[in-house]
């Protein structure tokens, strides 16, 4: 979230101060990918159509934290998206666009908001990775035929819900994908665990094509559950944001999560324990790791996957 406070603060940051110690583990990765949570628009009129607390926006040229991070794609399906209205989302795909950032799970009309967005990775061969990009969040917000919004959708097992996720992931290997990420904002803030209904919908994501369930919106991480041998993420926390911090809960403790993949398989899933201040990331140390590592250690473990710790970092590695 690069709006409010943390926009202030870029004002008199380089954009790669924003994330310390993490940004060597970004740099490293072959692909990025995270979801946007404000907009990025000059536009100062805030959504008045139904009731908000909370508005988030930065200036476009706070793109430049994404691109020192070398973000490669961003998801937009949030309740965020639409802060400052339709024209703050269209100045937010322009300026993405501009920026050499690929979106998905927002647009401007349904259609557009439903479409994967493919990225290629270079390397001895050329590897493609498809985005697509859902919420449950704010339905006020759902793109229409002819109007800009996101892409909304129940977390259910109903017939029409699970017929929009296969759609969505024909769609993603009709382009060439190799690999299928499903990016979910779902349910509310700050819920530790993932209910039976999300976890149920999850597996039926995983069932009908995706290789990775991305999961984000209760602003602290969950456990990792695999499913037919693809990773899901229920919940992936914060990274940079302003936010109050819960004393109980934590939302300034979380993870960066790297996954490995080779060809479709999937090889080895590394959580690396952050701490997050006031527009800032960085890599935990002491008792801020300790914290994080068991917490991870016993959420994963109640869903069946068994974490290690290796150094710096937690591990599940196929054997």
């Amino acid at each position: 979230m690069l709006g409010r406070g943390v926009n202030e603060a870029l004002v008199a940051m380089r954009p790669a101060e924003l994330w310390g110690g993490v940004l060597p583990h970004l740099v490293q990765a072959d692909l990025r990918i995270a979801n946007l949570e404000c907009a990025l628009t000059t536009h100062t009129h805030q959504w008045t159509r139904t009731r908000k607390m909370f508005h988030f926006r930065a200036d476009p040229s706070a793109v430049k934290a994404l691109q020192a991070a070398r973000i490669d794609a961003c998801s937009l399906a949030n309740n965020h998206t639409l802060d400052y209205g339709e024209r703050g989302l269209i100045d937010t795909l322009h300026t993405l666009k501009a920026a050499g950032i690929s979106y998905a799970g927002a647009g401007a009309n349904a259609s557009e908001a439903a479409q994967p967005t493919l990225v290629e990775v270079q390397g001895i061969n050329t590897y493609r990775v498809a985005l697509i990009a859902f919420t449950d969040n704010e339905p006020d917000f759902a793109a229409q035929s002819a109007r800009p919004g996101t892409n909304f959708m129940e977390a259910s097992l109903d017939q029409t819900s699970l017929a929009r996720v296969s759609t969505a992931i024909g769609e993603a290997r009709a382009m060439g994908a190799d690999l299928v990420v499903f990016s979910n904002h779902w349910g509310g803030n700050f819920i530790q665990r993932p209910s039976h209904r999300f976890r149920d919908f999850a597996k039926r994501v995983i069932e009908l094509g995706a290789d990775i369930y991305y999961g984000h919106s209760a602003h602290i991480c969950q456990g990792i559950e695999l499913h037919r041998g693809k990773p899901i993420l229920y919940d992936t926390g914060n990274l940079i944001d302003d936010y109050a911090v819960d004393p109980v809960l934590r939302n300034d403790r979380s993870c960066l999560y790297r996954i490995s993949f080779g060809g479709n398989c999937l090889q080895r899933i590394e959580l690396v324990p952050l701490t997050l201040s006031f527009a800032r990331v960085d890599l935990a140390r002491g008792e801020e790791f300790e914290a994080i590592c068991m917490r991870m250690i016993k959420l994963c473990s109640e869903l069946g996957t068994a974490l290690v710790r290796r150094k710096d970092r937690l591990v599940w590695e196929r054997s």
